[in-house]
């Protein structure tokens, strides 16, 4: 019997990748260079597994840009690449003020020092760093697992994984922790505060303020792209009429 070319196995692993680890249809697989380090092939091979791969609709491969999960079920609606970081956002408001309640109630001296660890990574990094965004990562991940029930941590890992995958929603997100990360900190301290009282009541209070600043900040990120966007064809138009007459008169 013929054997499979060697690209039909890994065709199937990146799938296996897919359903175990959560990627929604219009998230970014990891590069090349990545799935060939993890499956222990060249990056030849991942290429011919992701064309077949695509040739099947279950990814689609974007010239300078990386292959994205496609949606195969087909119900309206389900594309989270229409997700927006407003929408995500009132999102994380809801269900991660209700996740600080429940860890208030439930949550360890151990959980309380690392939580003070991310504070203090958090205040030790570069504005609009990495090393921030992991910290701030790595803060309400701990309050998902101090709820004590895996479904959070599931979910928040999901959220999380919108934020740093749909194109739209990181732009967005890195560009308001580039020009408004000046509370973070703070915030931050005050949901600790009240996870450290064991005041589900007072934790509540402090994310939903965290959320709330937030989208106030993403409304102010999005008017003054509005603004912009409105300026530069106001420009163009003022090129084209004035410039082009002037040139042809």
């Amino acid at each position: 019997m013929k054997k499979k070319p060697l690209y039909h196995g890994v065709a199937r692993s990146i799938l296996a990748m897919i359903e175990a680890e959560g990627y929604f249809p219009g998230t970014r697989l990891p590069g090349e260079r990545e799935l060939a380090k993890r499956f222990g092939v060249s990056r030849v091979v991942i290429r011919e597994a992701q064309i077949s791969l695509e040739a099947v609709g279950r990814l689609d491969i974007k010239g300078g840009s990386g292959a994205y999960v496609l949606d195969t079920n087909i119900s309206a609606g389900s594309d989270v690449s229409n997700v927006t970081a407003f929408g995500l956002t009132q999102t994380r408001l809801l269900f991660e003020s209700e996740c600080a309640a429940l860890a208030a109630t439930r949550i360890t001296d151990d959980q309380i020092m690392a939580l003070e660890q991310t504070i203090e990574r958090m205040a030790a990094a570069p504005l609009g760093s990495s090393e921030g965004d992991e910290a701030d990562h790595a803060f309400h991940l701990l309050i998902a697992k101090a709820t004590g029930n895996e479904a959070n941590v599931v979910v928040l890992e999901n959220i999380w994984r919108m934020r740093n995958e749909i194109d739209a929603v990181k732009y967005v997100y890195e560009a308001v922790g580039h020009t408004d990360s000046s509370d973070r900190v703070s915030e931050h301290s005050e949901v600790m505060d009240a996870l450290r009282n064991r005041d589900p009541a007072l934790a509540r209070k402090a994310m939903r303020k965290h959320f709330a600043r937030l989208l106030n900040a993403l409304l102010d990120f999005s008017e003054r792209e509005a603004i912009e966007d409105v300026r530069r064809k106001s420009n163009e138009n003022r090129k084209r009429y004035f410039d082009g007459g002037m040139n042809t008169a």
